[in-house]
């Protein structure tokens, strides 16, 4: 008793025409997930068909591979993407309640961001500080500015005392410490040696 095995259609001729199924049966474009679903029900048909089966359930078998796949990869980039959120958080809490008063500023000296004791150094709401010019509270002003070039000429930390602006009473001198923003094209600000101020 023979037995009849099968010929397999290479996988090449099964996806021609499974786009000619789909094409005859496609009159207008379905949205993907339908699409996707079309393209299973003709490989399922392909399926039941002894001349085609064994290159239409390979084909399958990889399909379901790669969904696995693509599944595994959505859940490891969320995980990436959950860690990474995690990780902001602590740097934004970190950076917020730091006693140092920390500046990003554009290179006019303009204030993109600061925290919590920057404002609190200042004598300005935080969200009233961001887009005020930060020389506007030093005197003289040229002395950021210089300590900025400096910062835009070497690419290297810059240090330098500044005097900030009377604030309920005297000028006081500080140490700022500068460094070019990696995220971008700004200057990072660190403030440190302010005396304490009574509220």
């Amino acid at each position: 008793m023979s037995h009849h095995t099968p010929k397999a259609v290479p996988a090449a001729n099964l996806r021609k025409r499974a786009h000619a199924l789909l094409r005859e049966d496609n009159v207008t474009l379905d949205p993907p997930g339908e699409q996707a679903s079309k393209a299973l029900r003709v490989l399922y048909q392909l399926a039941a068909s002894p001349d085609t089966a064994p290159s239409a359930l390979a084909m399958l078998h990889e399909l379901q591979v790669h969904q696995v796949e693509l599944e595994l990869q959505a859940d490891t980039l969320q995980s990436a993407h959950d860690e990474l959120a995690s990780a902001l958080a602590r740097q934004m809490q970190l950076y917020d309640c730091a006693p140092n008063p920390y500046f990003t500023v554009g290179h006019d000296t303009r204030v993109w961001d600061a925290n919590l004791s920057a404002a609190d150094t200042l004598g300005v709401e935080r969200q009233a500080l961001v887009g005020l010019r930060l020389d506007g509270f030093v005197e003289p002003a040229q002395a950021l500015s210089a300590l900025m070039a400096q910062v835009r000429r070497t690419e290297q930390v810059v240090s330098g005392m500044l005097q900030l602006k009377p604030r309920r009473g005297q000028a006081h001198a500080v140490c700022a410490s500068l460094r070019a923003d990696p995220a971008g094209d700004r200057v990072l600000v660190n403030l440190s040696g302010w005396p304490t101020v009574a509220n």
